[in-house]
């Protein structure tokens, strides 16, 4: 499953037309991505027929929320569903970066009365113990995908960290992505076994959060991903 991060229409057009899995649709994506505009998921939506995640993300100065925040959260995550949205993706951690549990929960009970997918996105990548956190966030079935780059630092050093988190995982799909690029997705999709990847900015003009979707790099991409599969 290939997910590609989309920040306009346009991006979400093209990432259709080249035979992507997913879209994972959000703002500022040079700020790590926030929540997007009612009218552009609504758009994006509308437009076209693979499935759309929506992050949640009131802000972009951390992944700690205050009361308040949650509850703009949880209303963002109803106007997703009600725009169409397949899923969401949120990650919520306390001041001690361990997963905020209560927190965690109250929105997990939004999604699973509005039947929502539900990704934990790379705020994992901050916490002490990555993999226990996995096995926290296995516990919960509403949660389908965590994205991660293993931690801190570059995503092939932590190859190892990745299959860990894949042998403690459960249910949940692990989802390399953060970091990953033309050249080093064979080594990162092959030492790991991963069968899901996540892309921002290595498909996009310049490899820039700022430049739109580049119709040939992310074919080449999607090759690269397909004939790896084929060798197994």
């Amino acid at each position: 499953m290939i997910e590609i991060v989309a920040t306009t229409l346009e991006d979400a057009l093209i990432i259709e037309e080249c035979g992507v899995d997913r879209i994972e649709l959000v703002s500022a994506l040079s700020e790590g991505g926030i929540t997007p505009s009612y009218g552009l998921i609504k758009k994006v939506v509308q437009t076209v027929k693979i499935p759309v995640n929506v992050i949640i993300r009131p802000h972009a100065r951390s992944f700690v929320y205050s009361k308040e925040e949650i509850e703009i959260m949880k209303e963002d995550i109803r106007i997703a569903r009600n725009c169409g949205a397949n899923g969401v993706v949120f990650g919520i951690l306390d001041e001690n970066a361990n997963i905020h549990i209560k927190f965690l929960e109250e929105l997990l009970e939004i999604c699973e009365n509005l039947n929502l997918e539900v990704t934990f996105h790379k705020a994992i990548d901050k916490l002490a113990d990555i993999v226990e956190g996995v096995k926290i966030l296995s516990q919960y079935s509403s949660i389908k995908t965590i994205l991660t780059s293993g931690g801190k630092g570059d995503i092939v050093c932590n190859i190892h960290r990745i299959k860990q988190m894949m042998n403690h995982s459960g249910h949940i799909t692990i989802m390399p992505g953060g970091g990953l690029t033309f050249e080093n997705i064979e080594k990162v999709a092959r030492a790991t076994g991963a069968r899901a990847f996540h892309f921002g900015t290595a498909v996009r003009q310049n490899s820039s959060p700022n430049g739109k979707i580049d119709k040939i790099k992310l074919t080449r991409m999607i090759k690269i991903i397909e004939s790896i599969r084929e060798e197994e």
